[in-house]
Parts: structure tokens; sequence; C-alpha cells
């Protein structure tokens, strides 16, 4: 776009304000630099990138109307409307391409240990999902089942991070918190972010959107200024700044994400207990075309493409959802929406985009074992935390906090034990 001089001041802000407009971007995202990218010229071979892209990052053709395939390069859309280009050039061979820039380090560039410790040297950050204490409400990441204590998987999945992160260190890694404390890690409050709320809200067509809402069952409390920005905040804010973090604090070799699964469950003061329980994992994947809109997505998509996360968050993943398996004797989840898909032929795998996994600039384990409604659950966290094995709805079971803590931990031993050498069939 040109601005003429000639115009004057006004000109070039309309001209600016009109570039801005242009830009598709996700909620709080910043718009991407594009020249980030310039460093992994020649990278990359065509085949090598058609099979990431076809096979894991953008399936079904997902990403044909933003990416023009050619046989020494790649033209890449930055911007849909109006439309700008940048290219990526491919390594002629595997024997030429240079080595992409990156942080961390992928298993088998790491030496053995002579103390024989398998993660010796392994940089790991330890995200905690969601927020616990008095912020697990907002988030909806709270039920109440029967007479036993409150479920609240901002406090459960710290206090998993805090059993595992010494389990790690005894292997020899050295491990960081993403988030040490009930609380979120982001300095923006809901009360920041209400004219950001009121852009989305006009986005999806509520131009006068209520200021507040009544109360968890108010039938309109999505379209409510209060409700969007409490959204924005804990599911966008607080996620990028925990991406701030990992990628200019701690730059990890590897994230874990700590999780806990859930059914559907009503109303959170009786919430509807389900039959099932499960575990599967995570890897970054399956962005959809709708997705791949946003320039920011299409940057971050390629960006975790090109340093090659994926054959490392495979083989990662799988080791640590063989031992989960092992450890918690769950069966795997079968998503039946389109926005996952399975990877590495292990039922545990699941590609998804999601915020996390796509944001943070190392391999994640994203881990999202057992069902927080169902009644064995609920037995387990009634229980509590306890050394050694109790009997606990019906078995002797340790606690389901340092179950989970030892298959994750048993996980990336084997990983890195074997520095990388294990892997799952691609």
């Amino acid at each position: 776009m040109v601005c003429s001089k000639r115009f004057g001041l006004v000109a070039v802000l309309l001209c600016l304000q009109a570039g801005a407009i242009a830009q598709r971007l996700s909620p709080l995202a910043p718009a991407p630099n594009w020249k980030d990218l310039e460093a992994y010229q020649e990278t990359i071979t065509r085949d090598e990138f058609t099979h990431l892209l076809d096979a894991v990052y953008a399936p079904n053709g997902a990403a044909a109307a933003f990416i023009d395939l050619g046989t020494d390069r790649a033209r890449i859309k930055t911007q849909v409307e109006p439309p700008m280009d940048w290219t990526l050039r491919f390594a002629p061979d595997d024997a030429h391409a240079k080595p992409p820039p990156r942080f961390w380090r992928p298993a088998r560039a790491l030496s053995p240990d002579p103390e024989g410790k398998p993660m010796a040297g392994v940089r790991v950050a330890i995200d905690p999902g969601h927020l616990g204490g008095s912020w697990a409400r907002m988030e909806e990441r709270y039920l109440e089942i029967g007479a036993g204590p409150p479920i609240t998987e901002g406090d459960m999945t710290l206090r998993v991070a805090r059993l595992l992160a010494p389990m790690l260190e005894a292997l020899g890694a050295k491990v960081d918190l993403v988030r040490k404390e009930p609380g979120p890690v982001t300095r923006e409050r809901p009360d920041d972010l209400l004219g950001a709320a009121r852009g989305e809200l006009a986005r999806d067509g509520i131009a006068q959107p209520k200021a507040t809402y009544s109360g968890p069952d108010d039938p309109a409390r999505r379209s409510t200024l209060q409700a969007e920005s409490e959204i924005l905040f804990y599911r966008t804010s607080e996620i990028r700044a925990r991406a701030r973090i990992v990628n200019e604090d701690l730059k990890p070799d590897i994230t874990v994400c700590l999780h806990f699964n859930a059914e559907p469950w009503g109303d959170p003061k009786h919430a509807i207990l389900s039959a099932a329980n499960h575990l599967h994992v995570i890897l970054n994947g399956c962005y959809s075309a709708a997705e791949l809109r946003k320039d920011d997505v299409r940057f971050d998509m390629l960006l975790k493409l090109l340093n090659r996360s994926y054959s490392e968050e495979l083989g990662a993943s799988e080791c640590v959802a063989k031992s989960m398996a092992a450890a918690t004797g769950l069966p795997p989840y079968t998503y039946t929406t389109s926005n996952a898909i399975h990877v590495g032929g292990n039922p545990y795998l699941w590609a998804r985009n999601l915020l996390a996994n796509r944001l943070y600039r190392t391999p994640v384990v994203f881990i999202e074992p057992y069902v927080m409604n169902s009644q064995n659950v609920a037995d387990r966290v009634a229980a509590g935390d306890y050394d050694g094995e109790r009997e606990v709805a019906g078995a002797m079971r340790k606690s389901i906090y340092r179950e989970y803590a030892d298959g994750v931990a048993d996980g990336l031993r084997a990983w890195y034990g074997a520095r990388g050498s294990t892997h799952a069939p691609e």
C-alpha cells in the first residue's frame, strides 16, 4: 500500500488504519513479523515441507488457499486482503539443508550423562494448566460432586507439577514451573480488556452488548462485556503471557502441559457424573482453513513446522502416552470432531491446534488424562494426596496426583534415556 505524501498526515493515518484493518488477527495477537522466518530459508526440502503440511499441520488441503507450492520455493500469503506474499526457498536436498534456528535441543543432540542420569542437562518447563483458587470459578474449571471437596483443575495441575518437578530433577533435568501459584501470570485483568471485548463482540454482530451478566445461568451471559473480557483474560491473555515466559525467559528443550479432562457437567454445584474416564496426548497440528485465514495463526503454524517441533513432540508424546496408559489403565479418548487427527499410528496421540501448543516455540507434550466429573476421579480427589497405595474407589491405588506425576516422569525418562532413538512411526 502506497501513501502519497502530498495528502499529508491525515492520509498517512488513514493508510495505516486501512493496513491495520486488513490484518486478520486472533484476539490479543500482535501482527506477525514475517522477517523472523527469513532465518529458515533453505533449511527444509520441499518433500519434508509438503509431508508435514499435508500429514500434520494442514490436512485435507487446509492451507491450499494460502501456500502456493513451487518446485524450489513456496509463496506464502502474509496478508489475505489485500494480498501480500513471502517466499520460502527450499533446500535442494537433505545434504544441503541448513540447520533450522531454534533455542531448544532435540534429545538426539544431547550427550549421554557419565553418571547415568537419563535427563542430565535437559531443560524442562512444566505448565500447570488453567487457574486455581478463587480464579477457578471464573474459568469454569470448578465443579462439585456430592459432599466431596470442590474439584478445581488449576489446583490439581499445580499439585501434580510440584510433585513432578523434583522427580525430573532427580533424573538430571533443570526444571522450571511456568505457573507457580494458583493465580494468573498475566498482569492484565478482565477490566483491562473491556475495549478488546467490545471489539470481539462487535465482530460477532453484537454492537450494543450488556455490561454484565446476572450469574452463571444467565442465558445472555456469553454476549456480555463482562463474560467476553473474562474469557479474553483467562483463555488468551494468560496463555500469551505464559508463552512469553516459555519463549523469552525459560527457553526449555521441552514444555510439559498438565491438564485434566472432563465431560459436560451442567451446573457446577451439582455436576453431572460421567461414566467415561480416558486419556490422550495432544501435539500441535490439524489447522483448519478458517483458522489459517488469520495472519498470526498462519505465521505461528509455519514457525512450528519450520523449527521441526513435530518429530520431537511425536517421540516424547508417544513415550509419555505409553507410560501414562500403563500407570492409569485408562483407555484412549477418541475425537468425533474434525478439529483433531490421529498421528503416529498411536490411539492416544492426536494433533490439534491449541493456543498453548501453537505459541510455545518448543516441542510440547500436552497431556489430558482422567475425567474430572467421573465418580472414580471424584473419589480419588476426595482421598487427597498420600504416600504409597490405599484402597480408593474399590481398588488399591496411588494418589491420583502421584500416579499422574509418575506416569509423566517415566515417559520422559524413556525418551531422554534413549536420547531420542525411541520414536513413533510417522
